[in-house]
């Protein structure tokens, strides 16, 4: 029988927790640095036969209370037991259909009110599906993409443009793999998860690690071509009226060299648009 997804996330996982996090000796030879599967389920309170088997997809059908078990015993955080429930059809997963791309106007309204913080709405998929003129005068007028992950991935410059690419990178991935999660027939999301694993190997790479984990209070670092550098705080948000929508709002500490540097690429903006 075919590794399931389940067994295939559980096996990641195991790999990325070492016997020290979890007060175990790390004696004898080991084919990888993290837990032994026999480890794994003692840790749980399951027999090592169930959780091979698990890994191997010759069980499917765990209960919550043996998935709450795994969860603490390889130290997923929250985003990562929300991924594991629904990997194992104990979560809610979102319908088939495409990928919400209408932004309400009050919201629109509200990312316009903000011509000092740069703003963007962006679903499942990562496609940027509003901003606002600051938003677009940070990442250039989108020249390249519209969608993140290829603005991560498959833009040459990328890499001078985000001072901290790799942690942008592990980060991003980690952000798609749980919409992947919560919506893995959505046709957009299948799309750019196929564009990217044939035309970028370091996402493939990244994406064979299955992390899992939701955006949060996070610091980018930005080479601005037009302003110099910037380190921003970003704020992420659930769209309520938009299950699978994000709103990301960037801010900088007041009198920073960042927040003068976004002062003028805010006066840019905002002449961008009095040209327009």
């Amino acid at each position: 029988m075919a590794r399931s997804e389940l067994g295939t996330y559980l096996t990641a996982r195991r790999a990325a927790v070492t016997p020290a996090e979890v007060n175990l000796p790390a004696t004898g030879y080991r084919r990888v640095p993290g837990l032994r599967r026999e480890e794994v389920a003692l840790l749980a309170g399951v027999s090592a036969d169930y959780y091979v088997r698990l890994e191997q997809g010759r069980e499917r059908t765990p209960s919550a209370q043996v998935l709450d078990a795994l969860a603490a015993a390889l130290h997923l955080d929250e985003d990562g037991r929300v991924h594991l429930f629904r990997l194992a059809g104990l979560g809610p997963r979102a319908r088939a259909a495409a990928v919400p791309d209408r932004v309400e106007p009050s919201l629109l309204a509200l990312m316009d009110a903000w011509p000092h913080n740069p703003a963007i709405v962006y679903n499942r998929a990562y496609d940027v599906i509003a901003s606002n003129a600051i938003a677009d005068a940070l990442f250039h007028g989108w020249t390249h993409s519209r969608n993140l992950m290829h603005v991560v991935f498959t833009d040459t410059a990328a890499r001078a443009f985000y001072r901290d690419w790799h942690d942008v990178a592990r980060n991003a991935v980690a952000g798609f793999r749980l919409g992947h999660g919560a919506a893995p027939d959505d046709p957009r999301v299948r799309q750019v998860l196929t564009e990217l694993l044939d035309s970028s190997p370091e996402f493939a790479e990244l994406w064979a690690r299955h992390d899992a984990r939701g955006k949060a209070l996070e610091r980018k670092h930005f080479e601005h071509r037009e302003v110099g550098p910037l380190t921003l705080t970003m704020q992420t948000f659930d769209v309520r009226s938009a299950p699978g929508q994000e709103l990301v709002i960037y801010h900088t500490e007041p009198a920073s060299p960042s927040s003068q540097a976004l002062a003028l690429l805010g006066s840019l903006a905002a002449s961008t648009l009095r040209e327009s």
